[in-house]
């Protein structure tokens, strides 16, 4: 069909609609003709921006009988505008063309929600789709994009997570671009994108001179240099989403390509922590050079993705200009890429996932067939290099499980009682008898088995309590939480209002309920007894100490407690934690005071005070799992200290520091270690017996003096699990390497509001099962104790569970 003809095609459906023809419309019908004279492509530019919606059922029909035109491609921009096209009409639209749509731009459209979900789900038979600075918070393309081989989501500023089956049917999908999006979650993104076949270019930050995902024309002469020096990197960031920044090199002047995006003249920075500062940079010229320090330093302030502190301590050097073919602004200093340090090169707009440490060399090593990642050719060196920092600093799966492996098979070699492991020399299967390990060894790979097959870890809140509640308006606010030591079913909760409750966390049942109204005030410290298992001490911050028994406590929330089975203790002030003996005869108080309290449970009085065990106040004091008499105390005055009650303690037996203030200790389950973390993710293992370092977890900090650390225990002492209060992430690691396992991000599922752990423990009867304490950013307010499953997809109980969190920590205290 010659486009005269498709031209009459749109008059006569105009007429079979009873609407006027657009007179932009029959405009892009003459251009198609003069590109036809001109033996140049005929291409169809569809502005819906200059569409009412009666105009789009005569362009359907007509775009039903373009595959079949003149007409060689058809692309459709809808950019920011005050009409709004009716949803319907725009999918339709969207889809009459099968073969000939090229580009569907979307970028900086107000789109709503339910469009652009339904699009998602739908598909698109375009081949470049744009959506740069849309509102997507959860990026669920499912329907059919066969065609697509090209996706830009740059500046989706309100994206943060890739659902578990995004992209999977994009087999022909070969770029895609997410320049500072809310993606954080190393884990999971690599997991979406390994399902890509087609994938070859990929960034999550741009080089500073490239528009698109492909390598940087400017940097491939000088990354040969780079990637012998010092193969594999991250960048950092000079610039936030709202400031576009446009430099002059050297070389050749580089101008704004278009209104939105400049291009930037490339520029190198080698950023060392070791570095320091002889000279400021001030005197660099206004127009062939910028101020960067300064710059960066108010970039990286003003940014609201939680960044690493680069600028406390390096400082830049007074650097000569290079006269080489590519200059630079400060010449490069050969650093060394250790513990994931940031450096290299500046890179604009960069998403929160490449502040991970090795964030470069992870998605190197998990996305093989990748070609570009960041405007950087990966070449074969960076690969193996990749490949080798991956298998140092990350585990693939639990306990050294170096491949996914079936369920059925572990449960048959676990009946016909071998290993199931490989001999070196033999292809055949070696049949290993472990009689005595047995149990411990198919234990862990049934649990390293389910692991690989749960990217997507099953959340749900422990229970809403909206079926057992008296009061329509009651809502229970915990504040702290303790699973039962031997009833795998029990844990205990106290709330921000004094209130203690027992709940069957798998029902979701009350089996006790104190309100104590009066009497207690936001609970810090919970901690069982383990020979009476049924009694617990609690204590509250207006220093309130109690035990109850469950036993005694009514089953129905608002009910009042009579009290007559509560035991009251000698109150200490600002309590923060209390801890019982392995023995349950005492227990220890803690709180903001230098010193601690200690209990007899049995009379009820207070034995002892000791004094000025610390020079700031002690926030968590544990006792050894198998001593009585041994305990530890963790401090903002930075030090960690042993005591041994039978010496009477005056003086410790030994004292650990870190570099920031203690904000809990404890012990591993076979009192072998102590855990200690200080604040802004400074977590350590130390060796019990005397203090001295085992094991340093070097997770990235925030440079927050409030982001308040807890870790604890996870699978007896396999594994720690660590949370902070500004941050809504949860990381897995191995207690014995230090290499990471996963991070789990938790956030609201229906408000999308991320969410802060404010603290958190290991299940000690499940395996990579453990639970979160969270809190949400105002307006809502809304605590709630969440259990992670992570030998479960939370895809699985979708339609069972929901829960959405919103309020910020109310403070740094307690365990």
């Amino acid at each position: 069909m010659d486009i005269s003809s498709l031209q009459d095609w749109y008059l006569d459906s105009c007429r079979k609609h009873e609407v006027l023809p657009n007179s932009t419309v029959l405009s892009w019908f003459s251009k198609c003709k003069v590109q036809k004279f001109c033996q140049e492509k005929c291409k169809i530019v569809v502005s819906l921006n200059q569409l009412k919606d009666d105009d789009i059922p005569p362009l359907i029909d007509v775009f039903l009988a373009i595959d079949s035109s003149d007409i060689d491609a058809v692309d459709i921009l809808y950019h920011e505008s005050n009409s709004v096209l009716n949803k319907e009409n725009l999918l339709s639209l969207m889809n009459a063309i099968k073969l000939k749509l090229k580009v569907i731009d979307l970028s900086n459209a107000s789109l709503k929600k339910d469009f652009l979900g339904d699009l998602f789900r739908v598909g698109l038979p375009c081949r470049v789709l744009n959506l740069r600075s849309t509102h997507i918070q959860k990026l669920d393309m499912v329907g059919r994009f066969m065609q697509l081989h090209t996706v830009n989501l740059d500046f989706c500023t309100s994206l943060t997570t890739l659902q578990k089956d995004c992209f999977s049917c994009m087999p022909n999908m070969m770029r895609l671009s997410m320049c500072e999006t809310r993606v954080a979650n190393l884990w999971m993104t690599t997991a979406v994108l390994a399902k890509l076949p087609s994938l070859l270019e990929l960034r999550f930050q741009n080089c500073l001179c490239c528009k698109d995902t492909g390598p940087c024309h400017l940097s491939s002469r000088t990354e040969e240099k780079l990637e012998n020096k010092n193969p594999c990197s991250n960048v950092i960031n000079i610039c936030s989403s709202s400031e576009e920044l446009s430099t002059i090199t050297g070389c050749d002047a580089l101008q704004t390509s278009s209104a939105d995006e400049a291009v930037i003249g490339f520029v190198s920075l080698q950023e060392s922590f070791t570095s320091e500062v002889d000279s400021t940079t001030d005197d660099l010229s206004a127009v062939d050079e910028v101020k960067l320090s300064g710059h960066l330093q108010n970039q990286l302030e003003a940014s609201s993705i939680p960044l690493p502190n680069f600028f406390a301590q390096p400082k830049l050097q007074n650097e000569k200009q290079d006269n080489e073919e590519h200059p630079s602004h400060l010449q490069k200093q050969p650093s060394k890429n250790i513990s994931g340090t940031l450096n290299k090169d500046i890179w604009h707009h960069p998403s929160p996932i490449c502040f991970e440490r090795h964030y470069r060399e992870y998605m190197v090593a998990s996305l093989p067939r990748l070609e570009v990642l960041d405007n950087l050719p990966i070449r074969k060196m960076e690969r193996e290099t990749s490949n080798t920092i991956f298998s140092e600093y990350y585990e693939y799966l639990p306990y050294k499980h170096n491949c996914k492996k079936s369920v059925v098979n572990i449960l048959q070699k676990r009946e016909m009682g071998t290993s199931g492991t490989y001999s070196r020399n033999s292809s055949k299967l070696k049949q290993t008898y472990c009689y005595g390990k047995s149990q411990c060894f198919f234990s862990r790979s049934l649990s390293a088995s389910k692991f690989g097959s749960s990217t997507w870890p099953f959340l749900h809140p422990v229970s809403t309590f909206s079926h057992i509640s008296k009061e329509e308006n009651k809502r229970l606010r915990p504040r702290q939480f303790e699973y039962h030591p031997s009833n795998s079913s029990l844990m205990t909760f106290g709330t921000l209002d004094g209130e203690i409750v027992v709940i069957n966390h798998e029902t979701g049942k009350i089996v006790g309920y104190s309100s104590s109204i009066g009497m207690m005030n936001s609970v810090m410290g919970l901690c069982w007894l383990k020979t009476y298992p049924s009694k617990l001490v609690a204590g509250s911050d207006n220093g309130c100490l109690k035990l109850f028994d469950v036993n005694h406590m009514p089953t129905e929330l608002g009910d009042i407690c009579c009290g007559s089975d509560e035991v009251n203790f000698e109150d200490f002030e600002q309590l923060t934690s209390v801890h019982v003996n392995s023995t349950d005869d005492r227990f220890l108080a803690s709180g903001y005071s230098k010193g601690v309290a200690l209990y007899d449970i049995s009379s009820g009085r207070r034995l002892q005070v000791f004094t000025n065990m610390h020079q700031e106040p002690i926030n968590v004091a544990k006792f050894a799992h198998h001593s009585p008499f041994m305990f530890a105390t963790s401090s903002f005055d930075k030090d960690v200290k042993m005591w041994d009650l039978r010496e009477r303690p005056e003086r410790p037996c030994y004292t650990a520091s870190s570099s920031r203030g203690n904000v809990m200790v404890c012990f591993s389950p076979d009192d072998l270690y102590l855990l200690v973390s200080a604040i802004d993710n400074e977590v350590k293992q130390l060796l019990a017996v005397d203090g001295r370092l085992h094991m340093n977890f070097n997770i990235t900090s925030t440079g927050s003096a409030h982001n308040y650390t807890r870790s604890y225990y996870m699978n007896g002492r396999d594994y720690i699990i660590s949370g902070s209060c500004d941050e809504h992430v949860v990381r897995i690691c191995c207690a014995q390497t230090g290499r990471r396992l996963r991070d789990v991000y938790i956030e609201g599922m229906e408000s999308g509001n991320s969410v802060f752990v404010q603290s958190l423990r290991g299940d000690p009867f499940r395996h990579f099962n453990f639970s979160a304490l969270t809190t949400s950013m105002p307006p809502t307010s809304k605590q709630e104790i969440i259990k992670v499953n992570m030998l479960a997809s939370s895809h699985d109980y979708a339609d069972e569970f929901s829960h959405g969190q919103d309020i910020r920590p109310s403070c740094g205290l307690g365990g």
